[in-house]
C-alpha cells in the first residue's frame, strides 16, 4: 500500500489491475501529489506484499474499505481492469463511502461468453514451471515503455493469482452493482482495448441509478490506459477529483446551518 498526503479537496483511493500492485500507480501518485490531493493505492489480498492471501472479492472490497476510511470515510475510487470491477463492487456495497467512481479498462461483465475460455487458459499458464513468468516479461516489454514496465514490475507479479480472480469474478452482477449507487462515474477506456465491448450498457447501468457517468476514450490506448497514457489517463483523474471536490463542498455549503445575526 502506497501513500501520499495532503489537503487537495476530496481523496484519491487507487486499486490496481489482476496480477500487479499498488506500484502500477506511481506517476498517478505523485500527479496528486503535487496538487495536493490526499491519496492511497490499494494492495489487494494475493497481490504485491500480500502474494501470500488468496484473493477474494470480498477481501479486496474490505481492502478499498479500510482505505478510503483511512482517508477520511470518503473517497473517489478508481481502479483499472481488476480494480475497476473491485472498485464498482466498493461503490454499490458501501454508497456512502463513495464520492466518484474512476472505472478504467473494465466495460465487460464477467458473464461474458469468453470467460470460460479465459478461465482454462488461466489454469493451464499457471501450470508451467514458471507460471507464466516469461510469457508476461514479454507482454510487458512489448506493451510499455520502459518506465511503465518498471513500475508495473516494481511490486512484483501474482502470476498464480489469474485462476482465483475469475473465479471470483464470475458470479458478480456488475450491471446490477453500477445501478446500485448514485456516485458520479467516468468510465476511460484505451481506444484500443479488448475490454471496451459493453461500454453503452455500463453507462446506461450506472445512469439507471441516478448517477451522471461520462465516458473517456483515449485514443492509441490499449487495456493497460494509465501506464500506455498517463498524462491522458491523469488528467482525467484529476478532472474528477475536482467534480467531486466541487460537489462536496456545495453540499457542505448548503447543509451548513445559518449563523445567527
Amino acid at each position: 500500500m502506497a501513500a501520499r498526503t495532503g489537503s487537495g479537496g476530496v481523496p484519491v483511493v487507487l486499486v490496481h489491475g489482476s496480477r500487479t500492485s499498488a506500484t502500477m500507480w506511481r506517476r498517478q501518485l505523485e500527479a496528486l501529489e503535487r496538487a495536493g490531493v490526499p491519496a492511497m493505492a490499494t494492495e489487494l489480498p494475493g497481490h504485491g506484499a500480500r502474494r501470500g492471501e488468496p484473493f477474494t472479492l470480498d477481501g479486496a472490497v474490505a481492502a478499498v474499505r479500510r482505505d478510503v476510511e483511512a482517508l477520511g470515510g470518503r473517497a473517489l475510487v478508481a481502479g483499472l481492469s481488476l480494480g475497476g470491477y473491485v472498485a464498482i463492487e466498493h461503490r454499490a456495497r458501501h454508497p456512502e463511502q463513495s464520492a466518484g467512481l474512476v472505472a478504467a479498462s473494465c466495460c465487460t461483465t464477467s458473464s461474458s461468453v469468453l470467460r470460460p475460455a479465459w478461465l482454462s487458459l488461466a489454469r493451464w499458464i499457471e501450470t508451467w514451471p514458471d507460471h507464466g513468468a516469461r510469457l508476461n516479461d514479454t507482454f510487458v516489454r512489448l506493451a510499455l515503455d520502459a518506465e511503465g514496465a518498471r513500475d508495473l514490475a516494481a511490486g512484483g507479479f501474482a502470476l498464480r493469482a489469474m485462476t482465483q480472480v475469475l473465479r471470483e469474478l464470475g458470479p458478480t452482477d456488475t450491471l446490477g452493482a453500477l445501478a446500485a449507487a448514485s456516485s458520479p462515474v467516468w468510465f476511460v477506456n484505451g481506444r484500443y482495448d479488448h475490454f471496451r465491448a459493453q461500454e453503452r450498457a455500463f453507462v446506461g447501468a450506472a445512469r439507471a441509478g441516478g448517477a451522471a457517468a461520462r465516458l473517456v476514450v483515449v485514443p492509441h490506448a490499449r487495456h493497460l490506459v494509465s501506464l500506455d497514457a498517463p498524462v491522458s489517463f491523469t488528467r482525467t483523474l484529476l478532472e474528477a477529483q475536482a467534480v467531486v471536490t466541487s460537489a462536496a463542498a456545495d453540499h457542505a455549503a448548503v447543509s451548513a446551518p445559518a449563523s445567527v445575526a
